[in-house]
């Protein structure tokens, strides 16, 4: 119990072995050169001030890596969370709404969903969106966080109110005409620095160095009194440089709640919550694959509610899992949570001390970052795989890919019209399951007549069923019986191959009463083989047993059809395709 109210007890007393702890540290320090440069940006994408991502590397860090199940997890800042977080806030900030209390007003909320579904043990909702939903709204929103960032590496300003591709096409055009070419020679450098570096010296951090080049190049040349806007009276600038970050830890308060506010960002609120959810445990379990650990969903959901609800205490935005910090922490040999410790405490020395160097960041450099980091979400080829394998997949992450790009800033409607599509989809497929009339193989085995071109026994109906048996496909499963007598009007018996049936509802049990009775009325008894637990378990309490007895359920496939003969006569052996062996009894 103890373990389970504090899961990190199962890593701390690791900290006693000096070469963990050195390993720690050296992976902390690692992330958090990517963490700094990298929050920053992401709050940019949420349409906050770019200080506020380092609020959420903060705080949100060292809580999850306590309270989750995962090691390596680096939480804090991602793309796809915070691209969620500024469509939410979009339409508001059109209103003229301050957001940043609305922004932190989601993250406590979406902290306390997550915590009450880990609480409630519902870590299995993440099945909802399945892999061709999530493949489909990755490669969307990549290319969504990638377009919503033209306006600041182009150097213009634009009206974002709006559907996305609007705004796309209004910062087009805007900046044919208006393009500020200081900008775009800053983010293009960054951009270049940073593909060099990974390609040739992958093992440097080259989001820092990138950042750190254009930011001593905007110094020395003064690039933010040459932009387009200069700096406020005030100490702030706007446009084209970060500009000041307050100094210091940010302040401990209780969140602001607006209600009425936060009603108007329902369906948007439980999207953050969820895909913030899904993107961590997917992360954990991506890991755990390598390090061989044990990932509880649930608790990760547990660690992932407090991490945001400890942040928005402390003026954090809605934060998840990062796949890109999480890979540079398992590869740095993070061995526990500790590296998550030693990272927060670096962003807490940079708030402490280095806030006057992140003044001239040129927000372009900002963009870039985000262009590198999103370049690795998109995935052409599983759509490719998607479709060589099962095409109506593949159709739900096109159909998800397409409505959630047309509908941004409204993502939630292109994520719920891929699961909705999803779920339509597998209704068909399990509204006509495969049954297959089964007939004996010269190999001995009892095969699909049908494929296999095998003939069948005028005296014995043999069918299998692949698959549940509830209330969307009885009325196929009845069809295919009646239409098998009807065919063959000189059978006899029918034999149930029901091992291919997983599990059956008070629907499917029905159907087979009714079967059995309609059979029953024409002298053709039913014999079930193979029942797996959950069906003989309803066959027993649902009375079908007390009436037709226990001699109709038999475990084997040859003492079923043996069964079958007995009810016949000889002479029906002797002819039977489905003979168990060819001579007399």
């Amino acid at each position: 119990m103890l373990y389970r109210l504090f899961p990190f007890l199962f890593w701390v007393g690791e900290l006693r072995d000096t070469a963990v702890v050195r390993a720690d540290v050296l992976a902390g320090i690692t992330v958090a050169l990517v963490l700094i440069p990298q929050s920053m940006a992401y709050a940019q994408l949420a349409g906050l001030p770019p200080y506020y991502g380092l609020y959420a590397a903060l705080l949100p860090p060292l809580v999850a890596c306590l309270w989750g199940s995962s090691r390596q997890l680096s939480t804090g800042p991602v793309a796809m969370v915070s691209l969620l977080t500024g469509a939410a806030l979009a339409p508001l900030a059109a209103q003229g709404i301050d957001i940043i209390p609305v922004a932190i007003m989601l993250a406590l909320a979406s902290g306390i969903i997550q915590l009450s579904m880990g609480l409630l043990k519902l870590g299995v909702i993440i099945n909802f969106l399945s892999h061709p939903v999530l493949l489909g709204l990755t490669n969307a929103a990549a290319l969504i966080i990638a377009t919503s960032q033209l306006d600041k590496f182009l150097g213009v300003d634009v009206d974002k109110s709006g559907l996305h591709l609007v705004v796309v096409w209004r910062t087009i055009s805007t900046a044919l005409s208006q393009a500020y070419m200081p900008a775009i020679a800053m983010g293009l450098s960054a951009l270049l620095i940073m593909i060099a570096l990974r390609r040739w010296a992958p093992r440097l951090p080259a989001v820092l160095i990138a950042v750190a080049v254009a930011t001593i190049a905007s110094w020395l040349i003064d690039f933010d009194q040459h932009s387009a806007t200069a700096r406020l009276s005030d100490g702030e600038s706007t446009g084209r440089v970060v500009g000041a970050v307050p100094d210091g830890l940010p302040n401990v308060a209780m969140p602001s709640f607006d209600w009425h506010i936060l009603l108007s960002l329902w369906g948007p609120l439980l999207v953050i919550a969820l895909v913030g959810f899904v993107e961590a445990v997917a992360i954990a379990k991506a890991m755990a694959l390598s390090s061989r650990q044990r990932i509880d969903a649930n608790q990760e959901l547990i660690g992932q509610g407090l991490a945001n609800i400890a942040g928005a205490f402390s003026q954090s935005y809605p934060c998840s899992g990062s796949y890109s910090r999480s890979a540079v922490n398992f590869s740095n040999g993070a061995r526990t949570g500790f590296s998550s410790v030693v990272a927060a405490i670096m962003v807490a020395a940079t708030l402490l001390f280095f806030t006057p160097l992140l003044w001239h960041i040129p927000e372009a450099v900002l963009a870039a970052v985000i262009f590198m980091a999103v370049a690795s979400l998109i995935k052409i080829a599983p759509v490719r795989h998607a479709w060589r394998v099962s095409p109506s997949d593949a159709l739900v992450a096109v159909v998800t890919f397409v409505v959630t790009l047309a509908a941004a800033p409204h993502l939630e409607i292109g994520i719920l019209t891929g699961v909705a599509l999803a779920m339509v989809l597998y209704l068909a497929r399990t509204v006509r399951p495969h049954i297959a009339i089964l007939a004996r193989h010269p190999d001995g085995t009892l095969k699909d007549a049908q494929v296999n071109k095998l003939p069948t026994s005028p005296y014995i109906l043999a069918l299998r069923m692949d698959g549940r048996l509830y209330f969307a496909n009885t009325s196929h499963f009845e069809d295919s019986i009646s239409h098998a007598l009807s065919d063959q009007p000189s059978l006899k018996v029918v034999i149930l191959f029901a091992n291919g049936i997983n599990s059956i509802d008070a629907s499917g049990e029905e159907s087979l009463r009714q079967i059995s009775e309609r059979l029953h009325d024409q002298g053709i008894p039913l014999f079930i083989c193979g029942a797996k637990k959950n069906l003989r378990d309803a066959l027993y309490n649902g009375g079908w047993v007390d009436t037709y007895g226990s001699q109709r359920l038999i475990a084997d496939e040859d003492q079923a059809i043996n069964a079958a003969h007995e009810y016949l006569d000889l002479q029906h052996f002797e002819a039977c395709p489905l003979r168990v062996y060819a001579g007399p009894l």
